[in-house]
């Protein structure tokens, strides 16, 4: 499985646009060859550079086996599939946004492929909750590395 993005390269500094400095909206993703046994998909965005630990700035979970991609700014409030409660205390989406002067920070977005239909989380779980449940179901995982730093 692979997980792609037309704006973001790995390894590559985050378009500013994606960011805290900029429209702070989600990019684009897309991925291609899950398993054929996948029934559903769990997405999560984390920065394993920040200062306290990790950081989460997105997931969303319960997305359909036939979806093979998120447009930039998805979704629209209010859209399914649901979204986690990030770091910065939201649900949705919040953009790498790392401390001034810090080297920059890494951005992992990791894909899983699941073995059920649903995660079976609670009313608006924590990012880290979605990334528990979807460690125990995957069967197959995927990620991008982007890169953003502020002076």
């Amino acid at each position: 499985m692979r997980l792609t993005s037309t704006d973001l390269a790995p390894n590559a500094r985050i378009p500013t646009r994606f960011t805290c400095d900029g429209a702070d909206v989600s990019p684009p993703l897309a991925w291609s060859d899950p398993p054929a046994a996948t029934r559903s998909f769990a997405l999560v965005c984390a920065d394993p550079d920040a200062p306290g630990g990790v950081w989460y700035h997105w997931a969303i979970y319960d997305i359909p086996p036939t979806t093979l991609a998120l447009h930039e700014h998805w979704p629209p409030a209010g859209a399914s599939p649901p979204q986690a409660t990030n770091d910065f205390r939201h649900p949705g989406y919040g953009g790498p946004c790392p401390p001034s002067g810090h080297r920059p920070h890494h951005y992992e977005f990791r894909l899983y492929a699941l073995d059920v239909d649903r995660l079976g989380l609670k009313p608006h779980p924590h990012c880290r909750d979605v990334e528990a449940a979807a460690r125990s179901h995957a069967i197959a995982t995927a990620e991008l590395i982007a890169t953003y730093g502020r002076n």
